[in-house]
């Protein structure tokens, strides 16, 4: 296989992402790759089940896209651009700001980016109703803003390289979902229809798309009509230093004062521990 794109890729992560001011990437011996499975008919990618950071052990858990049947990837440059997406998405997870406290001897996270939850349980943000459009969830934000540049990144790094689109269309369904271009007639699941855990892998990328990039998409389109970037460089740089304060002014210039806590705060969230159905 030819790794150039990846590293052609990690550079260009490298760079952006101390623009934004995150000043160590997640260590290469801090990831770990799953390339096969002991069970019949695995199928690995970036929406596989159990896939993820760990943020605890400060560590990344990705598999290789395709079946796990196989040293070598069925198809190997997507399989590459998956696992840079994967990477520089999980970057983004490793370089935000956590604050932990013990409670009754266990590490007990309060503050991840600019999201927050109590030490009693309380999360900052309510659950978005399910099936809606948008989002008033700041961990849904948080995702999104995440994944948002991840893809950006897969996708100028694959342009640059002179890497096209499969021409088989599960291939190209999962091309356009790492580099952020999927159509509405793949979202819908019109698109493609493939067998096996290959189907419910696809079923897993059209709720992650729906449930988090569309929904993203839609809250930078609610709050910054024509200034997109701007707040979405606004959101990333307030989730690795986990100071909303830059933040905070730009929305409340454009919104009004508390807007920040107008959009995202719940009102169980300052509740009594011991009544939380206010």
């Amino acid at each position: 296989m030819d790794t150039s794109p990846f590293h052609l890729g990690l550079y260009a992560a490298r760079s952006r992402y101390t623009e934004l001011g995150l000043s160590q990437m997640l260590p290469l011996q801090r990831v770990l790759v799953g390339a096969a499975s002991s069970r019949q008919g695995a199928f690995g990618g970036f929406h596989h089940q159990d896939q993820g950071y760990r943020h605890l052990q400060m560590l990344a858990v990705i598999t290789m896209f395709g079946p796990l049947e196989q040293d070598i990837p069925e198809r190997p440059t997507v399989a590459l651009l998956d696992l840079l997406r994967a990477y520089a998405h999980d970057c983004l997870h490793y370089g935000s700001r956590r604050r932990y406290v013990n409670v009754a001897g266990i590490p007990t996270r309060t503050q991840y980016g600019i999201n927050y939850r109590r030490a009693t349980g309380q999360t900052y943000s309510s659950t978005d109703p399910q099936g809606t459009p948008h989002t008033r969830n700041i961990g849904i934000v948080m995702e999104g803003a995440c994944d948002r540049e991840a893809r950006r990144i897969t996708r100028e790094t694959a342009a640059r390289a002179g890497i096209q689109e499969p021409d088989d269309p599960f291939g190209r369904l999962v091309f356009r979902d790492v580099t952020g271009t999927l159509s509405a007639d793949d979202v819908t699941g019109s698109a493609a229809k493939p067998s096996g855990e290959a189907d419910r892998y696809a079923a897993s990328l059209r709720r992650y798309e729906t449930g988090v990039n569309r929904r993203y998409a839609v809250f930078l389109s609610e709050f910054a009509p024509e200034e997109e970037e701007d707040l979405h460089d606004l959101l990333l740089t307030a989730v690795i230093s986990g100071e909303t304060r830059g933040l905070s002014i730009w929305l409340d210039a454009r919104h009004g004062p508390g807007t920040f806590a107008g959009i995202f705060q719940s009102r169980a969230y300052f509740a009594p521990a011991l009544d939380l159905t206010a």
